[in-house]
């Protein structure tokens, strides 16, 4: 993909309508030329997450090709090797055996033939049934950004760290035909069989509607379009990464690409090159006529389900066969700007790896961070059965609380007190409402949840919380993430993100867990009925100076009835591969 600012401005809007309307070639990634090739030499440590994956310094975006193989978790992604803004982009390689510590090896892909000599963008990673594993990526050909797709496999099967990968002349395996936008053709997905075929999407864009192209091949290297794609919607615009997989019908294990059958459902998610934001629906796969067809009832467009409401972009799945689970990876982006980026060296982390499964309502994913997390708990701290009325807010001491997993559940007596919902707020984005009914503004049913990453005085703090609303056919539960008030620093984007949360009151209880991280707060409500990624930079409430509160500011009292707070130790983090 191409990579930009997380937030988009009106008038950049614009200028990408501009471009949509007159279908001409894609460049929506913001340059800094000047910024492109300055190697950083001091690394601020101010910001820097303590077990978030990241490289000692430069820009890094999507997490490209995850994979398992001989015993090892792969993780590919794009990478500035020369800056800490985007550009000079290389496919970058760790590996683990635990999705937690991480070892780092030369570069997997980078520019170096006629079919990439432009830049090695975002892919994927098949392991065919043989046991190889083989890479297909989007190569930029000329200053016009042309975009095609190869292919690249590994040099020594036998190396489980595939420490050196070869591009086969007979490259490019897709050219764009002359019906398809060749600047907007990017990110092939994972591959799988049907029928005598393999498969791939490709994402792109006709004008205004977003596209996955399908393309099959019998033998994996000539690739053949489909006569219609996969999917497509009007009014989404450019289709990036796009993630197409199984998911069972029951229990939690996650499925191999290719599995197909009555038990099964097929998600399709993509990321929306026009808002920054991805949304996904689930469906039926026609292998026959090659066809998806979301489910009655889902939204098929930007109001969609999200994976995460905040800060999260470019994710991939993969399945894990050795402990059959379909995990997921997702980037998120710094809201500073810049300069802020390269005066500390760095900008990008990938969110925590998070296990997905399908609800047992059939109606929504759910998603919780990998149990491999919880090797890193150290000190813990307990609350039970706290009450806490209105304007109450109780501090959780004696953890780290600038890195740690906070995993609480809060209980109330009564709906009844559960704020009118406005008619109006249902034209809305959830974000919007957060935005009016903020951490502070006093409610009913909430708000109530975390104060985080908060200075001892609360003038900095980054609250997540709960707020009930009373509709007239049901309550809805908002979960909010709010940055407006995360940081005294100047130029930062601190946006209020948020969701509607689809759970069952009737136990009058609602969970929240949080991953906090110097600069990131990663929010699972409601057993991982929802999510939310946000960045923030506070300039008071770092190191030992940034406290954890609990707080409401409803009428209606809150217990909290189990609290869990674990100082997180912090892992080895991209340590070259000792040879």
């Amino acid at each position: 993909m191409m990579a930009m600012p997380h937030t988009l401005s009106v008038l950049a809007l614009f200028a990408l309508l501009f471009v949509l309307t007159n279908n001409g070639a894609e460049a929506s990634h913001k340059i800094y030329s000047e910024y492109q090739t300055l190697s950083v030499e001091n690394v601020n440590q101010v910001h820097r997450t303590g077990y978030h994956f990241q490289p000692p310094r430069h820009w890094i975006n999507d997490p490209n090709a995850p994979m398992y193989y001989k015993g090892l978790y792969h993780l590919f992604y794009q990478y500035n090797p020369k800056g800490a803004v985007w550009g000079n982009i290389v496919w970058a390689h760790s590996v683990s055996k635990d999705l937690i510590n991480w070892e780092s090896l030369e570069p997997a892909i980078y520019p170096s033939k006629w079919f990439d000599n432009y830049g090695c963008w975002s892919g994927s990673a098949t392991v065919l049934p043989d046991g190889e594993p083989v890479i297909f990526y989007t190569g930029i050909v000329d200053k016009n950004n042309s975009q095609i797709q190869n292919y690249a496999v590994p040099a020594n099967l036998s190396d489980p760290y595939l420490r050196e990968w070869v591009k086969p002349d007979d490259n490019p395996i897709v050219n764009p035909d002359a019906n398809v936008n060749g600047s907007a053709f990017r990110d092939p997905t994972t591959a799988w069989w049907a029928d005598g075929h393999w498969r791939i999407l490709i994402g792109s864009r006709r004008k205004h509607r977003g596209v996955a192209y399908l393309y099959r091949s019998k033998d994996f290297k000539k690739w053949v379009k489909a006569k219609h794609p996969l999917h497509s919607v009007q009014g989404t615009g450019m289709w990036e990464c796009p993630d197409f997989y199984p998911v069972s019908l029951s229990g939690e294990n996650g499925l191999d690409p290719s599995v197909m059958g009555q038990n099964v459902k097929h998600v399709l998610k993509v990321s929306l090159d026009m808002t920054r934001y991805e949304y996904y629906t689930m469906g039926t796969y026609d292998k026959k006529k090659d066809k998806y067809f979301p489910d009655e009832g889902l939204v098929d467009g930007w109001a969609g389900l999200r994976l995460d409401y905040g800060n999260f972009y470019a994710s991939k799945t993969f399945f894990d066969p050795s402990t059959n689970r379909r995990i997921l990876w997702g980037w998120a982006n710094e809201s500073d700007d810049p300069q802020k980026d390269k005066d500390k060296g760095w900008a990008g982390i990938q969110l925590i790896p998070r296990k997905v499964w399908l609800d047992p309502s059939g109606k929504q994913l759910l998603q919780w961070p990998v149990a491999e997390l919880e090797k890193l708990r150290g000190h813990n701290v307990q609350l039970s059965n706290q009450m806490l009325d209105q304007g109450n807010h109780v501090e959780v001491k004696v953890i780290t609380a600038a890195q740690a997993d906070v995993d609480v559940t809060f209980s109330f007596s009564s709906l009844d007190k559960a704020e009118p919902f406005d008619p109006k707020w249902a034209k809305l984005d959830a974000l919007d409402v957060c935005a009016q009914k903020g951490s502070k503004d006093p409610g009913g049913l909430g708000p109530f949840g975390l104060l985080t990453l908060a200075s001892e005085n609360l003038e900095e703090f980054t609250p997540v919380f709960f707020r009930v609303f009373k509709a007239a056919d049901k309550h809805k539960v908002l979960l909010c993430s709010d940055a407006r008030s995360s940081s005294l620093g100047k130029e930062l984007y601190k946006p209020s993100f948020a969701g509607f949360v689809d759970v069952d009151l009737t136990d009058k209880k609602l969970s929240l867990r949080s991953l906090i991280d110097h600069s990131v707060v990663e929010s699972f409500g409601a057993g991982g009925r929802i999510a939310i990624s946000s960045r923030v930079y506070p300039t008071i409430a770092v190191f030992e100076k940034a406290h954890l509160y609990v707080f409401n500011n409803g009428s209606e009292t809150i217990t909290v009835k189990n609290l869990n707070a674990w100082s997180m130790n912090t892992p080895v983090m991209n340590v070259p591969v000792k040879s």
